[in-house]
């Protein structure tokens, strides 16, 4: 052991929590001791504790809300306790470093980390800050960007682009694997649909909306989200699921394309694994509009097609599908043009060179 110590922050969803999930084992093969602060029943909470060797510290949290609600008179107390909170584990653990992929619980914690001059580097995976990475940006030492467009939205004596880090371990999956656990074979291509962590309403009702003409062409993994998943639909050919985890990657192998929300850390894995993609982002009546601008990056770019969400009808979907799947070789081709560079590396040299005492 090098008596190095690194503590991680991020949740609220999946999307704050991958490339943690990415660089954790890159520190604990250096012998560095990992803690994580996240929220006390977020899924950050799920996905890390089935981690070894991470010490996970839950910490109260707030919402950071853009509309009016009675909650906002209590978050500010919630979040003046977290940091609170985040404070003495901080004096507590002694990190020497802390990395902070956003969500609303890493707020207090990197504002917390300032006050007891631990160097904070936040990663930035959408195309423009959300509101709790802005809120955190004058507590950080260093900035990384995803996307090259987003260094306009950072500040410039920080911000650094160094794109997407990927999950390595799913390049290892098997397509066998992945066809057995969804109880599907070789006979037809396979569609992935992704509505995020929680899942959406919207593309699950258009799947199984579609699911008996879908089902003549294509086999459907569906993964619909926490307490979504209908089991009065019994169909070969239609495998659904609330969420996976170490089951990812084989149905990764086993898919030939993706129906999936826009967000940011996702659509980067599924290029770099050269998945043919429909996006259906969030609304701007539902979000702040991020993932609109991560799908436009990708359709600009030749790696998807996308369809707005209040465009999404039962028509509209089966359309877009087909385009799809007829041009899905010439998208293959157009992802040759992307090279995941190594991105993981830099990211972790970047932050052991911001260590404390360093």
């Amino acid at each position: 052991m090098n008596g190095k110590r690194i503590l991680f922050t991020g949740g609220g969803t999946a999307g704050h929590v991958i490339v943690n999930l990415a660089l954790i084992p890159e520190f604990q093969k250096q012998g560095y001791k990992v803690d994580y602060i996240g929220s006390y029943n977020g899924i950050e909470r799920q996905l890390i504790e089935s981690l070894d060797g991470v010490t996970y510290h839950g910490i109260s949290t707030g919402k950071l809300r853009r509309y009016v609600s009675k909650e906002n008179i209590k978050d500010p107390f919630k979040v003046l306790k977290g940091g609170l909170q985040a404070l003495r584990i901080i004096s507590k653990v002694k990190p020497q470093v802390i990395f902070s992929k956003g969500g609303f619980v890493s707020v207090p914690v990197v504002a917390a980390a300032k006050m007891k001059n631990v160097p904070t580097i936040i990663h930035e995976s959408d195309y423009t800050p959300g509101l709790a990475n802005k809120l955190s940006f004058p507590f950080a030492k260093k900035v990384l960007a995803t996307f090259p467009e987003t260094m306009t939205h950072l500040p410039k004596e920080k911000a650094e682009y160094i794109g997407a880090v990927v999950r390595e371990e799913l390049f290892e999956g098997s397509k066998e694997k992945g066809l057995s656990y969804s109880g599907f074979n070789a006979s037809k291509p396979v569609v992935l649909v992704m509505g995020g962590s929680t899942g959406s309403k919207k593309i699950n009702d258009a799947i199984r909306n579609n699911l008996d003409e879908l089902l003549k062409e294509v086999q459907i993994v569906h993964l619909c989200g926490k307490n979504n998943k209908d089991d009065s639909i019994q169909r070969q050919g239609y495998a659904q699921f609330e969420y996976v985890n170490e089951e990812l990657k084989d149905l990764f192998a086993a898919t030939d394309y993706i129906v999936s929300r826009a967000g940011s850390n996702s659509i980067f894995e599924f290029l770099a694994l050269r998945k043919p993609m429909l996006l259906i982002p969030l609304s701007r009546n539902a979000s702040r509009g991020d993932q609109i601008l991560n799908a436009d990056s990708f359709v600009n770019q030749g790696y998807a097609y996308k369809l707005e969400e209040e465009e999404l009808t039962d028509e509209t979907f089966q359309k877009e599908l087909q385009k799809l799947m007829k041009n899905g070789n010439q998208i293959k081709e157009n992802m040759k043009k992307y090279q995941s560079e190594k991105t993981k590396d830099r990211v972790v040299s970047i932050i052991q060179n911001h260590e404390k005492n360093k």
